[in-house]
């Protein structure tokens, strides 16, 4: 049985710094992409990162420079390192598995086939 859980959020003040956590199980971690998406109150669910699984990147706009993405394959655990932090980063953040072991990094919710419960950021200003 696939689980992904995630963990790390909280609250911080703008320009401040959360490492979130996503750990898997249930199946062969390294084989499959993943992806952070987030979804603020009123707002659509948006991908913010995401991870081959051979360990290439991808960024939305508005986290690039500020957001990493990264992966520990001995732990199962998939790492969205965010500095930086600004008010309009608050949402609840999840992580995703991709559907297939056949995967390119991926922005479109529809490419997953697993989901986290999630992990709420606050960030105040």
């Amino acid at each position: 049985q696939v689980q992904l859980v995630e963990s790390g959020g909280g609250s911080v003040q703008a320009g401040g710094s959360l490492r979130l956590s996503c750990g898997a199980s249930g199946y062969t971690y390294s084989r499959y992409c993943m992806s952070w998406f987030r979804q603020a109150p009123g707002k659509e669910r948006e991908g913010v990162a995401a991870i081959s699984k051979y360990g290439g990147s991808s960024y939305a706009d508005s986290v690039k420079g500020r957001f990493t993405v990264f992966k520990d394959n001995a732990k199962n655990t998939l790492y969205l390192q965010m500095n930086s932090l600004k008010p309009e980063d608050t949402a609840m953040y999840y992580c995703a598995r991709s559907a297939f072991v056949d995967c390119v990094p991926s922005f479109r919710p529809e490419d997953f086939g697993y989901w986290g419960q999630g992990t709420q950021v606050t960030v105040s200003s």
